[in-house]
């Protein structure tokens, strides 16, 4: 069993900044974040594995937000910049304990379906 804790939502006007934080009980394979705004499907946002740091992103926010690792901690961030309402939604981390591997690589799922654990989400809101 994998408990995962995030932290750091909040408000934020449109072109700022936020960071949210997903503390988690052990390291698995890979961590990932998703959000689900009112009224849709829930959706991947960043994926990164713990072993070297690999990441994925989904197309509507590269370039404006980095996942990223502290193996000590293990705790995983999302850095959120260039925020646009649109970003607004509840983030959750979640865990994926089985390594991925495809074609003679491992890979990051963006399917929600393929991560096992998730944390209880936290309120990210943009304001324009």
């Amino acid at each position: 069993q994998v408990q995962l804790v995030e932290s750091g939502g909040g408000l934020v006007q449109a072109g700022g900044s936020l960071r949210v934080s997903c503390a988690a009980s052990t390291r698995t394979y890979a961590m990932g974040w998703f959000r689900q705004a009112p009224g849709k499907e829930r959706e991947f946002v960043a994926a990164i594995v713990w072993s070297g740091g690999r990441t994925n992103y989904a197309d509507s926010v590269k370039g404006r937000f980095t996942i990223s690792r502290d193996n000590a901690k293990n705790t995983v961030y999302l850095q959120m910049n260039s925020l646009k309402p649109e970003d607004t939604a509840v983030y959750y981390c979640a865990a994926d304990s089985n390594p991925k591997y495809s074609g003679g690589s491992f890979y990051l799922s963006d399917n929600l379906s393929d991560y096992n654990y998730w944390g209880q989400g936290t309120q990210v809101t943009v304001s324009s």
